[in-house]
């Protein structure tokens, strides 16, 4: 292989896992007939690839190999969309040719090192590749990953993830990443009297004897000295936070069980932080803090700072799963700050 190359790789082969969110229509074109296509990619790239189960309008598909095996199985998906945009070019009037078009998930930690300096590395991908590449603003819901869409030819698709696996690489994730997982379809619940409701609220009413009992809290490890759940306790309490959020602007009540409040009590949790960290709890612009609002579902308020005071208090209103959640990503900026790690 000339030196070249090697560099244009990052002189990498490794193992690396990207995650693909597709629609349901674009899953159906990369299984194929009776599952010959997914089955022909995973051959001919020796790449492992995966496709979410599940009911959903979206799925996510995780390829998972050597670089090289990864950018044999981008190739293949590229071309195999690009064959079926042409296919549905024949059938319609539409002269010009739309772009093959794939969404990565990225977690949102290496995300700033794909965009660089004030957009640095995200002009020089677009330009030396021939792609577009955009970075979604606000992280996939109830998680901590971004969408980073990619369109342009197979080939300037292919470049472009070649660069993207590159910097990944050069820029691992910090902290813990809570993974997108597409929800299902709503499904209509339907209660006793008869009454059908397709959505959240009412069903966490039906759930309502279930959910304000109370439930037991994931198992912790002491990191420095703060506490830190245990990563795949994580996952099911932000499910949990999330499913019990008591702050819900669809209003209080449901007309299934009238005047009462579909959501578990809100209750208060207090915690004083030194003034030489709040900063990095609340970010630039108050970034952090309101990533912390949005993944937690809780209500989290800062004081302002008193005079001859070291510390600033923070008040977090919500369910216990709320708190807990709001704490561990309170913890989790803490640590990374004290310990050196860079910011989450």
């Amino acid at each position: 292989m000339e030196p070249g190359k090697v560099q244009s790789e990052g002189g990498l082969n490794v193992t690396l896992t990207i995650r693909l969110l597709m629609h349901g229509k674009e899953v159906g074109s990369i299984i194929g007939k009776k599952g010959e296509t997914v089955k022909k990619m995973r051959e001919e790239s020796a790449a492992r690839i995966n496709i979410s189960e599940g009911n959903c309008p979206e799925r996510i598909v995780t390829i998972t190999g050597p670089t090289d095996a990864i950018f044999k199985a981008f190739a293949m998906i590229a071309y195999k969309f690009e064959e079926d945009i042409i296919n549905s070019m024949s059938n319609s009037p539409a002269t010009s040719k739309p772009p093959v078009t794939l969404r990565l998930v990225v977690p949102a930690s290496q995300c700033g090192s794909l965009i660089g300096k004030g957009g640095s590395k995200i002009k020089e991908m677009r330009e030396s590749t021939g792609a577009q590449v955009q970075v979604a603003g606000d992280m996939l819901p109830n998680s901590t990953e971004r969408a980073v869409t990619i369109s342009g030819t197979p080939e300037a698709i292919i470049q472009c993830v070649k660069q993207i696996c590159v910097v990944m690489l050069e820029s691992p994730p910090k902290g813990a990443t809570i993974p997108y997982r597409p929800k299902p379809a709503s499904t209509p619940v339907i209660f006793s009297g008869g009454q059908v409701r397709a959505d959240p609220l009412a069903a966490s009413a039906a759930n309502l004897s279930l959910l304000l009992q109370h439930q037991p809290l994931p198992a912790y490890t002491i990191q420095g000295q703060y506490a830190i759940p245990h990563p795949d306790q994580l996952t099911k309490l932000h499910q949990l936070a999330m499913q019990q959020t008591p702050f819900t602007p669809l209003g209080q009540t449901t007309p299934a069980f009238p005047g009462l409040d579909a959501s578990p009590p809100a209750s208060t949790h207090e915690l004083t932080i030194p003034n030489d960290l709040i900063g990095c709890i609340i970010g630039r612009q108050g970034t952090k803090i309101n990533e912390i609002r949005q993944m937690s579902g809780a209500q989290i308020k800062i004081a302002n700072a008193m005079e001859g005071s070291s510390e600033r208090q923070i008040t977090i209103t919500g369910t216990p799963a709320n708190i807990s959640l709001a704490q561990y990503l309170i913890n989790a900026r803490l640590t990374s700050e004290v310990t050196g790690m860079g910011t989450l």
